[in-house]
């Protein structure tokens, strides 16, 4: 920049992200609506803010989505109230209405985004199987050599997309997700509290077994550990407490 600079604002284009979270589901194990994950749009959405980055808000059938209870910083159960990050999202009334009407995945610009991150919750256990637009645009942007990204159990959408020739993307690939020590705590939690009989399992399958099943190198830090792995232009997120770190991982690889 020159001192003589009559105007020394940076005039390079925004980074872009298209971020994803999932629609409104039910549960077929506990019969119960399930949604995404507050903190897994939140706490990326702030570091992708934070860098200057332009963010735009997607769910694979476009229209209203809504929370999973339970990460909701108001939920009665208390479980959340310790995260500010979501809190001031959903006191921010142009942030909250955007999840009010997001945009279907299948009008997503592969060429007019940099990245495309997918956010968890409970509901891609239950919806990502049909989701064939959201498979097709994430093996779009990792064949075009960009950032494609996804945490917790968002990363079911690795169960689903593939390259041209029809292999698994992430096979052969280091990548975590949601581990299976933390499916049997939340089982353990479920069954303590006689939500469901034991030996009955919240979730119908698992990320950590199918990541392993498809040819994944599966990589996970322990029991709700903040964690996140890059490999070329793959980054996973293990759980909720991995979306500041998964988001970190992009703006590494992007840059400003």
């Amino acid at each position: 920049m020159s001192l003589h600079d009559p105007n020394p604002v940076s005039t390079a284009r925004r980074k872009r992200i298209a971020l994803v979270i999932a629609n409104p589901a039910t549960s077929t194990v506990t019969g119960q609506p399930v949604g995404f994950w507050w903190s897994e749009l939140t706490h990326p959405w702030h570091v992708f803010a934070e860098a200057g980055y332009a963010v735009e808000l997607f769910s694979p059938d476009g229209g209203r989505c809504e929370g999973d209870a339970m990460s909701d910083p108001n939920d009665p159960s208390g479980y959340s109230k310790t995260d500010l990050i979501s809190q001031g999202f959903l006191h921010t009334p142009e942030l909250k209405a955007l999840v009010e009407s997001t945009r279907p995945v299948a009008e997503i610009d592969v060429d007019a985004f940099d990245a495309i991150v997918v956010a968890g919750g409970q509901a891609p256990m239950f919806s990502f199987e049909r989701a064939a637009a959201l498979h097709a645009k994430f093996a779009a942007f990792h064949a075009a050599g960009k950032i494609a990204a996804a945490l917790c159990h968002g990363v079911a959408v690795l169960k689903y997309a593939k390259n041209a020739d029809g292999e698994h993307i992430a096979k052969g690939k280091t990548v975590t997700g949601f581990a299976n020590v933390e499916e049997d705590f939340a089982d353990n939690a479920v069954w303590d509290y006689g939500i469901l009989p034991r030996d009955t399992h919240l979730m119908p399958w698992r990320i950590e077994d199918a990541l392993k099943a498809i040819g994944a190198n599966y990589a996970q830090a322990g029991l709700w550990r903040s964690f996140a792995v890059r490999d070329g232009n793959l980054i996973t997120g293990q759980q909720n407490f991995s979306g500041a770190e998964t988001a970190r991982l992009v703006v590494e690889a992007l840059g400003r």
